[in-house]
């Protein structure tokens, strides 16, 4: 699926800005981010509720059991989802503290806070982190990989992300991690790219220390 931005634009930007980033690129190869548009905020925002602190294994099996709660339905309506009684949700394998939030992003989504899939594309990043964290159980870093692996959004540092510290650290030469803010301040750089920039620190904890940068 095509991005919403341009990844050559983005790369040769980062390169021009940051030669420590440029290296990294350089080393790395093309960008090739798994973007997977989502056109229901609903349904994408329930699995990552459920996916939380969890396997990708034992996720998906309690995901396809509160879909079945929903049958005939495919994939959950907010609506729907609110017929079910925390008991219906617990006996899919639910936590108490993820049916109550999935419940609350039901109320929000029927509300109109939690918006739909057009209504979210014409948000600005801030907005959509100021709506979606207001539901209980979602917290910005789970927005944050919603807005750059679901929306395309160019320009999201997800400041707090181990993996993104680990690999800033590791890049550029540090013996400690860098704070968030630290991260921040720098990542200024990067604009408007910033997303671009946390995908390559992604990948450079996978790379082997010869091969990283001299």
């Amino acid at each position: 699926m095509k991005l919403p931005y341009d990844p050559l634009e983005a790369i040769q930007t980062l390169s021009n800005a940051d030669d420590q980033m440029g290296a990294l690129i350089h080393a790395l190869g093309p960008y090739d981010i798994e973007y997977r548009p989502t056109l229901d905020p609903f349904e994408t925002l329930c699995q990552a509720i459920v996916h939380q602190q969890l396997s990708g294994k034992a996720a998906g099996t309690i995901y396809r059991r509160f879909i079945d709660l929903l049958a005939p339905s495919e994939c959950p309506l907010p609506h729907e989802v609110l017929l079910l009684s925390p008991d219906d949700m617990r006996s899919a394998g639910l936590s108490g503290a993820k049916t109550a939030a999935i419940l609350d992003l039901a109320q929000k989504t029927i509300s109109g806070l939690v918006p739909d899939g057009e209504t979210l594309s014409n948000l600005s990043d801030e907005e959509i982190v100021e709506r979606l964290t207001s539901v209980r159980g979602i917290g910005p870093w789970t927005v944050e990989m919603l807005l750059i692996f679901r929306l395309g959004r160019p320009d999201v540092l997800p400041s707090t992300d181990l993996g993104i510290r680990k690999g800033f650290a590791r890049v550029y030469g540090l013996e400690q991690l860098p704070t968030p803010s630290e991260l921040i301040d720098y990542g200024d750089l990067w604009r408007p790219y910033r997303s671009v920039a946390s995908w390559y620190l992604w990948r450079a904890l996978e790379m082997e220390d010869e091969v990283l940068l001299p």
